[in-house]
């Protein structure tokens, strides 16, 4: 084989494997493969960032990256009438913080977590492990 052929050879396998990775790493907002979920969150961020409903909607966040994260809201970021929501069922921020030092309240890879937004308004949540790195995001519920 001469050398010229060889690298092309390598040079389109590498492009097709990229390519295959930039779409599965951009999912989100309903657009994964399956359609199965709202919010995607890859290694550091949700997508999208923020995330428009009407009022009793459910939204699913789905772990497309490979860490482990997690929904947390903050607990001054939601409307005063509004259910609390973390990923592991917590009623409150600091609960949620206490149980991600014990390994707990995890969205694994490929797994999801969803909340029920009654209260019009708007949501700030996080994702513990990485809240540093810039990991938010927010839901904007409107009035149906």
């Amino acid at each position: 084989m001469n050398r010229r052929a060889f690298l092309a050879g390598v040079v389109g396998a590498t492009s097709a494997t990229l390519a295959g990775c930039s779409s599965v790493m951009n999912m989100g907002s309903g657009s994964g493969s399956d359609g199965d979920f709202d919010i995607g969150m890859s290694a550091m961020a949700f997508h999208p960032e923020t995330f428009e409903v009407e009022a009793g909607t459910t939204v699913v966040w789905k772990n497309t990256g490979m860490r482990r994260h997690t929904v947390t809201a903050y607990e001054d970021g939601i409307p005063e009438d509004a259910e609390y929501f973390a990923s592991g069922g917590y009623d409150d921020e600091q609960t949620a913080r206490d149980a991600w030092m014990d390994g707990k309240g995890a969205v694994d890879q490929g797994t999801t977590f969803e909340h029920t937004f009654t209260v019009p308004g708007n949501y700030a949540y996080f994702c513990i492990p990485h809240e540093k790195a810039g990991m938010s995001g927010t839901i904007v519920v409107k009035e149906k």
